[in-house]
């Protein structure tokens, strides 16, 4: 299965986490490369942090991107695609990415 950054997938992140939709944040990887994802769970569960990103996407339920939650994944766990985010959101994401590490 394929994915490309920006998109957002249904992921099995396992026993305790379950399967949750996630915004794909990195980049392919080589032949070299570790076989990774770095994924952003979506949340509807909001708590008020500074590193959650409400966005408006129509195939997803009211809610936010989880910066805080960053993890790599092996690409067997992705499920399926849902859609994309546009340019601005995924900016919006990673401006709180880099925030959350100290980048910005």
């Amino acid at each position: 299965m394929k994915c490309r950054r920006s998109e957002v997938w249904m992921v099995d992140l396992g026993l305790a986490a379950k399967v949750r939709l996630c915004l794909i944040f990195s980049l392919d990887f080589g032949d070299l490369d570790r076989a990774l994802v770095a994924v952003v769970p979506h949340t509807c569960s909001l708590r008020g942090s500074s590193f959650e990103v409400p966005l408006h996407v129509p195939f997803l339920e009211s809610g936010a991107f989880d910066a805080q939650g960053l993890r790599p994944v092996p690409p067997r766990v992705l499920m399926r695609r849902l859609g994309s985010l546009t340019t601005e959101q995924m900016h919006a994401v990673e401006r709180a990415v880099r925030r959350w590490l100290g980048l910005s």
